[in-house]
Formats: C-alpha cells, structure tokens, sequence
C-alpha cells in the first residue's frame, strides 16, 4: 500500500511527518554523510536517524541540507528549518512555513 503525499507541497514539508520519507543529504558539515540516502526511521529535536539498507545512520539536521521525497515530488529543506521536536514542529516551524515559496 503506497502513502498518500498529495498534501505535501514545497511551503508545508518543514511542518510535516518526516519518519517514512526517502531522504538525500545534500550538504552536511562531516563530508562523509554528504550524499547518504535511505528512508527516515526516526527523528528527535537534533538528528534524523536513516536506514541505508546497510545500516542506521545519525544525521545532525541543523548542519545539513536534505532533499526529501514523498511519492513523485522532491522538496529540498534545510535542517535549521526542522530543528525541532517533532511534535513542535508545526508551532515553531510557522516562521520558516510563511518564508517558503509554494
């Protein structure tokens, strides 16, 4: 059964559900993590925590840059844009919402 992601735009994706999304890291601060990929696994207030297939890698989300991918659209986000809990992210996002192009 595929997710439904027609409610994702490029405005809305830093205050959205990122855990199951297919994630790149575009840039990062420790080069070796730059150009990762794999699906979010989980997410606390700092980090992303992605599987590779290989294995679980920590990803610091205020010094990197990631494109994520929710069904056939792509959204690239900095990480200072979702640098909150989860479950803050919809209040303390709003600033960076109203800042995004549609």
């Amino acid at each position: 059964m595929s997710e439904d992601y027609s409610s994702y735009n490029n405005r809305n994706i830093v205050l959205r559900e990122l855990i199951g999304l297919r994630v790149r890291v575009l840039s990062c601060r420790d080069a070796k993590q730059a150009g990762l990929q794999g699906m979010v696994k989980d997410e606390s207030k700092n980090t992303l925590v992605v599987d590779t297939g290989n294995r679980l890698i920590r990803l610091v989300k205020a010094t990197s840059t990631f494109r994520f991918y929710a069904g056939r659209q792509s959204f690239v986000v900095r990480g200072d844009e979702i640098a909150f809990r989860p479950e803050d992210r919809i209040e303390k996002g709003m600033k960076y919402y109203k800042r995004r192009e549609v």
